[in-house]
C-alpha cells in the first residue's frame, strides 16, 4: 500500500458525492418522429430552455449521448455565483453600451436564479451565504481592492473587504493575505437541482432521451434533421446546449468552447467544532489565483467538498485526488490525515474571450461557455434562448450575439492547456513568493 492510499476511506467511491442521493438517469425512451424543438444536451441549460419550450405548448425533446444529466450539471461543486467578473479589456471591444449590457446580465443571471427556485418551488438546500475570495498574496488583495468599488458601483453588488488581520472571522486558515466577501453567493445541491428541474420538464410534457448521440445536424426545407446513435428526428429548430461536453455534432461551437477539467474530493464526516473553526459562516470559498481551488461545505455542513485543477493531464480520479488532498491541507494543515470518501472529475467551459455565448449558427440556436459559473449563467442562458425561440423579438440579452472568437489552431481539443496552465502556475507562485 503507497502512503496515497492511506487518504482513502473504506467507504470511497469515484463518482460525484451528489450522485449518492440523486444519480444520473438512463431515459432510453424512444425518439419522435418529428417535434417542435430538438435541445441537444440535458444539463441546466438544455431543460431550463425546455421547460420554457414546453410551458409554452411547443412540443421538445432533450438529447443526451449518455445518461441524462450525467456531465458538469451533477459534477459541479454547486457553488452559485452573484456575478461573472467581465473581463475590463472587453469594454474597448464591445463598446460601452454592450459591455454594460452584459455587466447587467451577469448579475441577473443570480437574480433570476433565486426568483426562478422560488417560483418553482425547488428544495435544492439552497443557502444565500456569500462567498470568500481568499487572497493568495499582498498583491492580491490590493487588486481585490480596486475590483472591490466596480462590483459594488458599477454591478450593484455588496462587498466587505477582510483584511489579514481578521482573516480567521472567515476562514481558519494562515494561507492567504486578507480576501474579499461577496454577500451575493450561494449554494445548492447541485444533482437534486438536476432532478427537480427534468421533472419539471418532464411535467410540463417534455420527452428526455438519453443514449442518443446526435451526429449530424442538416438543415432541410421545413427544419432540420438530427441523426443520432439511434435514429433521426425532423425538428422546427435545434438548439445544442452542450457546454463543456461539445462534440462535432456542431464544429462552429466545438471550435469555440475549451473545456477545462475540474477535479473534485469530498471528506468524510468531520467534528462540528473543527468545521466551525475551518470556515465559521459557511461561505462558499475560492482564491485569487490563476490556477484556482474552490472549496465549500456539503449543505448538511458536515463535510468539505474541495476542487481545483489537480493535473493539466487527464488522469484518473485516485491520482487527482492525492494532489488535492495535498492542496487542501496546505489551506488547512488541520484536515491531514482524514479520510476521503468520493473523488470525481468533470469538465468546465471557458472561451477565448472569456464570457458566456448564446446565439445562431446556420440556423441552429446555441449557448454555453460560462466560466465555471454555470449553476446560474446556464440557467439564465436557457431561460433566454427559450424566450428568443418563443418570440424572437423579445429584448435581447447581453450575451446574445457577442463575437465569438477561435483560434485557427484550436479543434476541440486544448492542446494548450499544459503549456498556459503551467506558465500560470509559474506566476501564481511568483506572486505568492514576492507579494505582488
Amino acid at each position: 500500500m503507497s502512503a496515497s492510499d492511506n487518504i482513502f476511506h473504506p467507504d470511497f467511491v469515484v463518482q460525484p458525492y451528489w450522485w449518492d442521493a440523486n444519480p444520473p438517469t438512463e431515459e432510453r425512451n424512444p425518439l419522435p418522429s418529428k417535434v417542435d424543438i430538438v435541445i441537444v444536451g440535458s444539463g441546466y441549460c438544455g431543460l431550463a430552455a425546455g421547460l420554457e419550450l414546453a410551458r409554452s405548448g411547443l412540443k421538445v425533446c432533450v438529447l443526451d449521448s449518455g445518461r441524462i444529466g450525467e456531465g458538469a450539471s451533477t459534477r459541479n461543486g454547486g457553488m452559485v455565483s452573484g456575478g461573472l467578473k467581465v473581463p475590463e479589456a472587453m469594454r474597448s471591444k464591445l463598446g460601452a453600451q454592450r459591455f454594460n449590457l452584459v455587466q447587467r446580465d451577469s448579475v441577473a443571471s443570480f437574480t433570476h436564479f433565486e426568483e426562478f427556485l422560488k417560483r418553482e418551488n425547488f428544495d435544492i438546500s439552497y443557502q444565500r451565504c456569500g462567498r470568500f475570495t481568499g487572497a493568495h498574496s499582498r498583491g492580491a488583495y490590493r487588486r481585490q481592492e480596486r475590483q472591490a468599488a466596480d462590483l459594488v458601483n458599477k454591478m450593484g453588488l455588496t462587498v466587505t473587504m477582510v483584511p489579514e488581520s481578521r482573516q480567521h472571522e472567515e476562514i481558519g486558515s494562515d494561507f492567504y493575505h486578507g480576501g474579499m466577501v461577496v454577500n451575493e453567493s450561494g449554494g445548492i445541491d447541485p444533482a437534486r437541482y438536476h432532478r427537480l428541474l427534468r421533472e419539471a420538464y418532464q411535467a410540463a410534457g417534455g420527452t428526455l432521451h438519453g443514449f442518443a448521440k446526435v451526429e449530424n445536424i442538416a438543415p432541410t426545407a421545413g427544419g432540420f434533421t438530427v441523426t443520432t446513435s439511434r435514429g433521426t428526428i425532423a425538428a422546427t429548430q435545434v438548439f445544442v446546449a452542450t457546454n463543456g461536453y461539445s462534440g462535432s455534432a456542431m464544429p462552429y461551437l466545438q471550435r469555440r468552447i475549451i473545456p477545462i477539467t475540474s477535479f473534485v474530493i469530498t471528506t468524510e464526516e468531520l467534528p462540528p467544532e473543527l468545521i466551525l473553526k475551518l470556515n465559521p459562516n459557511k461561505r462558499m470559498l475560492v482564491d485569487t489565483k490563476r490556477i484556482l481551488y474552490w472549496y465549500r461545505l456539503t449543505p448538511d455542513n458536515r463535510r468539505i467538498i474541495f476542487g481545483g485543477r489537480a493535473s493539466f493531464r487527464d488522469v484518473n480520479e485516485r491520482e487527482s485526488a492525492g494532489s488535492l488532498y495535498q492542496f487542501m491541507c496546505g489551506i488547512w494543515p488541520q484536515l491531514q490525515g482524514i479520510k476521503l470518501t468520493h473523488a470525481w472529475k468533470g469538465n468546465v467551459a471557458f472561451t477565448f474571450d472569456h464570457l458566456p455565448h448564446m446565439g445562431v449558427h446556420e440556423g441552429v440556436h446555441y449557448a454555453g461557455g460560462c466560466q465555471g459559473a454555470g449553476v446560474a449563467m446556464a440557467t439564465y442562458l436557457g431561460h433566454q434562448t427559450a424566450l428568443k425561440i418563443i418570440d424572437p423579438q423579445s429584448p435581447r440579452c447581453g450575451f446574445d450575439g457577442l463575437p465569438f472568437s477561435s483560434n485557427p489552431l484550436y479543434y476541440g481539443k486544448p492542446w494548450f492547456l499544459p503549456i498556459v496552465g503551467n506558465y500560470y502556475k509559474a506566476l501564481d507562485r511568483l506572486e505568492q513568493r514576492t507579494g505582488w
